[in-house]
């Protein structure tokens, strides 16, 4: 994608403001592309939870949505979090509250709740573990199989988690990203038709997740071509895979650095309208705003952030 010469100031300016307050720039791969170009450091979740430990930067301006700069923030309570769009939300982190939450688990006392990071930061105070899509399955097996596991709140996540650990004892909220749900069965098997010799990656968010994981085992999608994955590791995939073209059902913003990492493959969207509006609010001109200004500092109460930094730990340190 061309860079304007406007466009080209503004980034010449995001950098000297960089220096200036010794500032990192964090984004998640959905975000815009000319938001991904800047990056410092660019990843999934849970690679951009780890890289907030790492830094030695005062300010780390949070290219993403809600939850995670909460989650800097609860990991970094030193450092200031700046997020450009405060409307940068996530319909799926909305569909479970703290107060449900308790009293989900007061109808199952005992049970270990698991909560996948697309949470508020109250909803991972009541929580024990924390997880991202690339891990999920390494926490619920790291728990004794005895434990009664309350998943939550991305239902087409849990079903994955719950068919990959082979564990019956898992309960699963039934929440949703709009955008993920979004991508259908039929799409990916309308593309799949066109291009029969096309990787398949699917985010497990996605509402065709749980259809292709049954049609992978039923011989229906190539066994050896469908691959359910976070999208860090669609990115290792698509640069190590020896296939030419790619089907990719998540939000469509990864392709971006999928085909930048491998200008000579193709990469299909199954769904070309997958595109989160949330993770699209953030542009260079508000990343600009936000380091001149000091806009938008997401802090967490202390009460709420110790608790929450118990299940973000266990998080960043398994898988």
């Amino acid at each position: 994608m061309a860079v304007t010469e406007m466009q080209n100031r503004i980034i010449e300016e995001i950098q000297e403001w960089k220096e200036k307050r010794n500032a990192i720039l964090l984004a998640h791969n959905y975000q815009l592309p000319e938001i991904q170009d800047i990056a410092d450091v660019l990843g999934d979740s849970l690679h951009l939870a780890r890289a907030t430990i790492d830094t030695t930067a005062d300010v780390i301006v949070f290219c993403g949505v809600h939850f995670m700069a909460e989650t800097a923030a609860i990991l970094n309570p030193e450092k200031t979090v700046l997020l450009p769009d405060l409307e940068a939300g996530c319909s799926l982190a909305d569909s479970i509250t703290a107060d449900q939450l308790r009293e989900w688990k007061a109808e199952h006392p005992g049970a270990v709740v698991v909560a996948y990071v697309n949470t508020t930061a109250e909803v991972k105070a009541e929580s024990d573990y924390c997880c991202t899509s690339s891990n999920a399955v390494d926490i619920v097996r790291s728990i004794p199989e005895d434990k009664e596991i309350l998943f939550l709140p991305d239902m087409f996540l849990g079903s994955f988690v719950k068919r990959e650990t082979g564990r019956e004892n898992i309960h699963i909220w039934m929440g949703e990203c709009h955008v993920h749900a979004g991508i259908a069965p039929h799409q990916v098997e309308g593309v799949l038709a066109q291009h029969p010799k096309a990787d398949l990656l699917v985010h497990p968010e996605c509402g065709c997740s749980t259809s292709s994981m049954f049609l992978k085992s039923e011989g229906v999608l190539p066994e050896d071509k469908t691959h359910i994955l976070s999208t860090g590791n669609m990115l290792k995939h698509s640069k190590n895979s020896q296939a030419d073209e790619f089907i990719i059902a998540t939000e469509v913003g990864i392709i971006h650095q999928m085909q930048k990492q491998n200008p000579e493959k193709q990469f299909l969207a199954a769904n070309p309208e997958a595109i989160c509006p949330f993770m699209k609010m953030i542009t260079l001109e508000k990343v600009l705003a936000t380091l001149k200004e000091n806009k938008h500092v997401i802090t967490v109460p202390a009460d709420i952030a110790d608790k929450a930094k118990l299940s973000i730990d266990r998080m960043v340190s398994i898988g």
